[in-house]
């Protein structure tokens, strides 16, 4: 099984989040669970079912968190040295070639990914249109928009 690429930013961001899980959290819903069972009859305690619900629902983030980290290969962006080109974990500035509108995204692991943080799965189609393109060049990306063509104006690896 080949291992999946995690910058080690965001390895270090999982550990935090699963130290947080297990430490703060599962004690937390454990608590709820045991005053709930208290109140009595289980079957019409709703809650006692919502409290085992957020521990189930807790007890599949920690096993996903768990299994991600156990399947990664960490990868130290700040030790690339790819002469400008865009390669997983770059941080690349881009300009829409149609409005001028400049975006920063940097291509990380799926697990990481989170577009809200301009971080992009290394799988995503704007991902895929970048790697191996350099300062300069003009990239298609296929968009559920239609086609969108961006200029890489630089590349850091950070």
């Amino acid at each position: 099984m080949s291992k999946a690429p995690v910058t080690a930013r965001g390895a270090q961001e999982l550990r935090e989040q699963l130290k947080k899980f297990k430490t703060v959290d599962r004690p937390r819903i454990s608590a709820a669970i045991a005053e709930a069972r208290a109140h009595g009859d289980l079957s019409e305690n709703a809650e006692y079912h919502a409290a085992r619900e957020q521990q189930s629902f807790l007890e599949g983030k920690i096993g996903t968190i768990e299994s991600a980290l156990a399947d990664a290969q960490i990868i130290d962006v700040t030790t690339l040295h790819a002469n400008d080109k865009v390669v997983f974990g770059a941080t690349i500035d881009l300009v829409n070639v149609e409005n001028d509108k400049e975006v920063t995204y940097q291509i990380v692991g799926e697990v990481e990914a989170d577009i809200e943080r301009s971080l992009i799965s290394v799988t995503s189609p704007i991902a895929r249109a970048l790697i191996t393109k350099e300062v300069g060049d003009i990239v298609e990306v296929n968009a559920p928009s239609g086609v969108i063509e961006y200029e890489i104006l630089e590349v850091r690896y950070e």
